[in-house]
């Protein structure tokens, strides 16, 4: 095909995986840049792109598409917070913290984490995040810090209050949150980027890994694990945890902050001797849970698996909910595996227990029983966005790309859905 050679160029550019964002999407951005070159066919805009290295940006921004707003995922905010001002303390004062936000889109993310940690009572000047973008419009947009209405989602707005003033154009962002934020056009494979190995206390790199195929989502993750510093911790997007669990990190197992940090395996040499049994070791989850929506009610029973009850059950199905979560957030896998299964044995299917112990399966690397559970949540709930983000990421690794791709629209459609 024609297309082949953009979709190439577009791989070593940006590490695209066309197949993440359709190609459809691609031969959009290709119709639009040959009309506004006037180019005849493609082979004259392909000379174009391959003269111009103003046109070669051009195209990248016409694929890529942002979708950000103000304290996205608000319990990473949360999280950072507190993890910041303990990081603080053990610097005891001898540099600023250092955060990094990559890719940082028109700036949403990176304004977010300055005002979260202001709000946390740490100091002007305490703090320093660098954002940084493949899109040069972007960054614009970033540096103008003058925001639209849909800039502001959710029903907490009481940070506007605080950080900004109403203008004719929007609500512009506040120079206090701004001097805190450097913000430059960057690529995650610049190999500029080594000369920043360990700088890092945190990394938000959100909903980027999904977009690559596996070699290239490798070369990401040894980027950013190189950036961190060895205590720093990465923030990622929910669908991303167990690509990161499979590559030596772990999570923090603070609930849905999708935070993770390196994983070193306990030295054999150093464990003490003991003549006892040693007993097994709790499995960690990769991705902290979210709460338990109202469940769901069917008449359709599921044939679903005896499990062992440890303790007595909860009194009512809230309760039991309630329970799998504290279980699941707390890395206490076993427990949390029991606990969906007894939930299933004593009342009706409800699609995030499904959901729960596809994560479980997932975290400990049994993919061909979490994509069952995961699709049984899809039965249950359709929309369910985390399952289907989930399944996509198995099954792009299994070779499924078009599969996965259809996973990821769905997803896309239930996000927005909302926001109308």
């Amino acid at each position: 095909m024609s297309e082949d050679r953009f979709h190439r160029f577009l791989q070593q550019r940006i590490g695209l995986d066309v197949e993440s964002v359709g190609a459809a999407m691609i031969e959009r951005a290709l119709r639009q840049r040959s009309g506004a070159l006037q180019a005849r066919d493609l082979d004259d805009y392909w000379l174009h792109l391959q003269q111009s290295a103003a046109e070669q940006q051009a195209l990248i921004e016409a694929v890529i598409v942002p979708e950000t707003w103000f304290f996205r995922y608000p319990e990473s905010f949360a999280a950072l917070a507190n993890l910041a001002r303990k990081r603080q303390g053990e610097l005891a004062g001898r540099r600023p913290l250092r955060i990094l936000s990559l890719p940082c889109s028109t700036g949403e993310e990176p304004y977010s984490i300055a005002m979260a940690l202001l709000d946390s009572g740490l100091a002007v000047g305490s703090f320093s995040v660098e954002a940084m973008d493949i899109s040069p419009l972007s960054i614009a947009k970033a540096q103008q810090a003058v925001y639209g209405r849909n800039s502001f989602r959710g029903s907490d707005l009481a940070f506007r209050e605080r950080h900004f003033s109403a203008t004719e154009e929007g609500y512009r962002l506040g120079e206090h949150v701004r001097e805190q934020v450097r913000l430059q056009v960057g690529n995650v494979l610049d190999p500029a980027l080594a000369a920043r190995e360990g700088l890092y206390d945190f990394v938000f790199c959100r909903n980027l890994l999904i977009y690559f195929d596996v070699p290239t989502q490798q070369r990401v993750f040894e980027v950013l694990k190189r950036l961190m510093h060895a205590s720093g911790v990465l923030f990622i997007g929910p669908a991303e945890g167990s690509l990161l669990a499979r590559l030596g990190m772990r999570p923090l197992g603070i609930a849905q902050s999708f935070a993770y940090v390196r994983y070193s395996p306990p030295s054999v040499a150093a464990a003490p001797v003991s003549s006892a049994p040693a007993k097994p070791a709790p499995t960690r989850m990769t991705a902290p849970l979210a709460p338990a929506p109202r469940p769901l009610r069917s008449a359709r029973a599921l044939p679903v698996v005896d499990a062992p009850v440890t303790s007595p059950a909860p009194a009512g199905e809230a309760a039991l909910l309630a329970q799998i979560t504290r279980q699941a957030n707390a890395g206490e896998s076993r427990d949390a595996q029991a606990s969906c299964l007894r939930y299933l044995q004593q009342f009706p299917p409800h699609a995030q227990v499904y959901y729960w112990l596809g994560l479980l399966s997932d975290t400990q690397g049994e993919a061909t029983q979490a994509i069952a559970h995961y699709r049984k949540a899809l039965y249950l709930q359709p929309q369910h966005p985390e399952a289907l983000m989930h399944l996509a990421t198995l099954l792009a690794a299994q070779g499924d790309t078009v599969g996965a791709r259809r996973l990821q629209d769905r997803a896309a459609r239930a996000g927005r859905e909302p926001e109308r």
